[in-house]
């Protein structure tokens, strides 16, 4: 489904038109459709070690829930379907509770160092193990200490690419050392060299 035609209700165009961005995005309706996961989706999600979750909950505010592991424990099912091991958190259960009412979420992928985020409307599917062990095995992480409570699948609606603007690029450890790893090694290698010429000048 194309994602503007999804998003944008009525009181929203209207106040697009109001703000002069009506016209813009009216032809974004007309163009913007993708018929699944393409493989710079799939590229995009193997990458990522953390996701934003909103849901709906029958106290009418949406919950907005950060999930993590790592990288790639969003796997990539079919060109319609993403899922995940859940993991043992601070149980709560505020959106297994709100997916059970209402399966319908939101949710955004954002890469800090690429300034990226993908933004996509899915239906939340909640699957335990035991009913799937095969899935389950599909979705596991590798070398990963957790402990799983279920699985969940979101079946997706509609999906769109947000602008880099205000995206601050920020970088986890594991990146920092991948950077700065040539640079750490030529060090090593300089401090080498500087330790055998002062031996052989005798300077301890």
């Amino acid at each position: 489904m194309n994602y503007s035609k999804l998003a944008f209700s009525d009181d929203i165009k209207a106040i697009q038109d109001r703000m002069g961005s009506r016209g813009a995005y009216e032809r974004v309706e007309k163009m913007s459709y993708v018929d699944g996961l393409t493989a710079v989706e799939n590229r995009f999600i193997a990458e990522m070690d953390s996701f934003y979750m909103a849901s709906f909950g029958n106290n009418e505010y949406p919950y907005v829930q950060h999930r993590g592991g790592p990288k790639g424990f969003i796997k990539v099912i079919d060109e319609q379907t993403i899922g995940i091991v859940d993991f043992s958190g601070n149980r709560q259960y505020i959106s297994v509770g709100n997916i059970a009412k209402n399966p319908k979420v939101s949710l955004i992928l954002v890469s800090y160092p690429l300034r990226a985020r993908l933004k996509i409307f899915a239906e939340a599917e909640i699957i335990e193990i035991h009913d799937n062990p095969a899935l389950f095995d599909q979705l596991k992480p590798e070398d990963y200490k957790f402990k799983p409570e279920r699985l969940m699948l979101f079946h997706i609606t509609a999906y769109d690419w947000n602008c880099p603007q205000h995206i601050t690029p920020r970088y986890s450890q594991a990146d920092i050392e991948k950077i700065t790893e040539a640079k750490d090694q030529y060090i090593r290698q300089l401090e080498g060299e500087l330790e055998v010429l002062r031996g052989k000048a005798g300077i301890a």
